[in-house]
């Protein structure tokens, strides 16, 4: 019995590692390729070809990839029909949430999650400080773009040129101090979604009496966390930072 045991389990891990191996292939294609050929699918997982054709033909009899005329593959369209249903159970605010309040614990500050709304900002979501005194955005507020941290990150991941902006999108987030308003203080890093489009941008805010470079340096390291795995829930890539690197603040710091 104990044999017979050890050999399902034995059975059960390759079988894993077998859809581990599958699902690699679909993971190798980005939104750029229309169709790989096998040779660069190889490449990219890390297989040989003979064992990615294998993966392939079997994806394509299930319907998750096409064989071209060229011998090149593309996705099929059970992915489509996966994605739509993704899609219909999906809602955003179950993700936020919850990232916001990790955030707030983490930060002892207040936590937003800002989209942008045309030449404005709105607060979507939001949890308050656990202190008493904090700054407290509401939900569904309208706010300025080019003012205060996470209008800026805003811009910047929406393409806006400029020095600034320039610098916002290789520091990957953003400091302000007294800005959009002298009596608070904030850090906002962007969230991306599938496809790299840009969700929105988390916020860290509080009053400038406790809000100066060192509480940006150490709050910036848990907004970068929290906000790094809210992307890939959403179905987005991170950024690689330096959380060494010391924040900026804006000109009006």
């Amino acid at each position: 019995m104990a044999r017979q045991a050890l050999d399902i389990e034995a059975r059960e891990e390759g079988g894993v590692i077998a859809v581990e191996r599958a699902l690699s292939v679909l993971d190798a294609f980005t939104i750029d390729d229309r169709s790989l050929s096998l040779a660069e699918l190889a490449r990219r997982v890390g297989l040989s070809k003979p064992t990615v054709l294998r993966f392939t033909k079997s994806l394509a009899r299930a319907g998750y990839l096409v064989r071209n005329d060229d011998a090149t593959w593309r996705l099929g369209p059970k992915l489509a029909r996966l994605g739509t249903l993704y899609q219909a159970g999906f809602r955003i605010e179950d993700y936020v949430q919850p990232a916001l309040r990790r955030l707030a614990q983490e930060t002892g500050e207040s936590a937003a999650f800002y989209v942008r709304e045309g030449n404005m900002r709105v607060c979507l979501f939001r949890v308050d400080s656990p202190q008493s005194i904090g700054h407290h955005a509401r939900t569904g507020d309208l706010l300025p773009l080019d003012r205060g941290a996470p209008g800026r990150v805003l811009l910047a991941f929406s393409g806006e040129p400029g020095e600034i902006y320039d610098q916002i999108r290789g520091d990957y987030f953003y400091a302000t101090f007294g800005e959009r308003d002298p009596q608070v203080g904030s850090v906002a890093y962007p969230v991306f979604r599938i496809g790299q489009q840009l969700a929105g941008v988390l916020a860290v805010t509080g009053p400038t009496g406790r809000f100066d470079g060192d509480a940006v340096a150490r709050h910036l390291e848990p907004l970068r966390s929290i906000a790094n795995e809210l992307t890939r829930q959403l179905g987005g890539k991170t950024e690689d930072q330096n959380s060494t690197r010391r924040p900026r603040a804006s000109a009006r710091a």
